[in-house]
């Protein structure tokens, strides 16, 4: 462990029920790991809960290596582990409201339980009800242990993991940590001297602070609880230029669309909306300028001819926009009618792929909030066309797109505002600009 996860050991020692709040990058789920293996070398039955199966995927390719000296038989399929010290290893999914239900654990780990269902006990598949319900009972045989570890998702009063940390009833010990208790990060190359990297850690830290929005560093580095209700997230001005879209760009280096079909109107017809970027890494002022946007409600059946117009309009905008490496096709929503949109492609050999399950299984607000310093920053940008421009959809005309992006709000989860568009803005963004898995 590194020095901020000795201090967090320490600090929950000795509690039964401990709640570790973090910020980005301290390191919880190893500190999640290393606990959870110490128990098993034990020779104890234990379990790690997660939000869904593919969130607890890696853990369990990590800690099968860590544990292959003292591993009996494994299973990824059925999401068991058993060591020859007799302990036992269950993965859970918490989208499962009976996890656990029927078992008994010495040990449980409950990874990103900030990210899960809403609501009190009473509510069908909520955390509250699936933690009272079907976890607690399984630590009873043994009087066992529950380490809950999370970043923090709001000041939410229906949140599982706001009320453990904040309800002394819940009978939870808290320990907290900020980014910045994680000491060995960002990491020292060999041939950097100490001097040195002290000197870029303070620097980085500091970066956090200057290129996220005050809220968004205080909720993902701060680990605090932040009061999101009534807040504009995504601000018009970081948009504009000096009050201003821009100008069309002269060369990009390449112009892309994102799609998403998602079945969410409940109207005769699915919507489905677009979003165009141009993509510049190499000199222009602004790395992301978003070009043009669409949304309408079509038939499934005129999907076959909407598709070829979204490429004819991509190489369009690639002449226009002079990019280098021309248009490098769409990223779709690989969901409801985006599926049959990416069998259509690779039929006809038009040049789409599905967007990353990663980037796609994550919940609205988490997807905002990972875009939200690009946005701070200045890195994308508005042009003329894609600000001024208006359409009718559902009978209403405005500009939907920017309509969509400013109305949005962190844990409005009563909202019943069309959010396709949004969508596809969240999703250019982070593909555009984030790392290999889009943040």
């Amino acid at each position: 462990m590194h020095a901020g996860q000795v201090k967090a050991y320490w600090a929950l020692h000795g509690a039964r029920f401990k709640a570790l709040r973090c910020g980005r990058r301290f390191g919880k789920t190893d500190f999640g790991k290393m606990w959870i293996a110490q128990g098993l070398a034990q020779g104890w039955e234990c379990a790690w809960f997660s939000p869904q199966h593919m969130t607890s995927s890696e853990v369990y390719s990590e800690l099968s290596e860590s544990l292959r000296p003292i591993i009996d038989t494994s299973s990824k399929a059925q999401a068991v582990m058993r060591l020859k010290t007799g302990g036992r290893l269950d993965f859970w999914s918490l989208e499962n409201f009976i996890a656990g239900r029927g078992r008994r654990y010495r040990r449980i780990v409950i990874d990103e339980a900030a990210f899960t269902k809403d609501g009190d006990n009473k509510v069908d598949g909520s955390m509250m009800g699936t933690w009272e319900k079907s976890i607690k009972p399984t630590l009873f045989d043994y009087g066992g242990e529950a380490l809950i570890c999370s970043n923090s998702a709001g000041k939410n009063q229906d949140n599982f993991f706001y009320n453990i940390c904040t309800d002394p009833q819940y009978g939870f010990r808290q320990y907290h940590a900020k980014t910045r208790d994680n000491p060995i990060l960002p990491k020292r190359p060999q041939n950097e001297s100490l001097e040195d990297w002290h000197e870029r850690r303070e620097r980085y830290l500091d970066d956090l602070v200057k290129d996220n929005d005050p809220l968004v560093y205080a909720q993902e580095y701060e680990a605090e609880f932040v009061d999101w209700s009534g807040v504009a997230f995504f601000s018009r001005e970081k948009l504009l230029h000096q009050g201003q879209p821009v100008s069309h760009p002269r060369t990009c280096d390449c112009v892309f669309a994102v799609i998403d079909t998602a079945s969410k109107t409940g109207t005769e017809h699915d919507a489905t909306a677009v979003t165009f970027f141009a993509l510049d890494r190499h000199g222009g002022p602004f790395p992301l300028m978003i070009l043009d946007w669409e949304i309408t409600q079509i038939e499934g059946a005129l999907l076959e001819t909407w598709l070829p117009m979204i490429f004819g309009r991509l190489e369009e905008l690639s002449r226009s926009c002079g990019a280098r490496f021309g248009s490098v096709g769409a990223m779709i929503e690989d969901k409801s009618s985006g599926t049959i949109l990416l069998q259509q492609a690779r039929r006809r050999q038009m040049r789409a792929e599905a967007i990353d399950s990663k980037l796609t299984a994550m919940g609205k607000d988490e997807r905002a909030i990972s875009v939200s310093g690009y946005v701070y920053r200045g890195n994308v940008k508005y042009t003329d066309h894609a600000f001024n421009k208006t359409a009718i959809y559902k009978r209403t005309s405005r500009n939907h797109l920017v309509d969509q992006v400013e109305s949005f709000r962190v844990g409005d989860k009563d909202s019943k505002r069309e959010d396709d568009l949004l969508d596809t803005f969240c999703y250019g963004i982070a593909l555009a600009l984030g790392d290999s898995a889009g943040f």
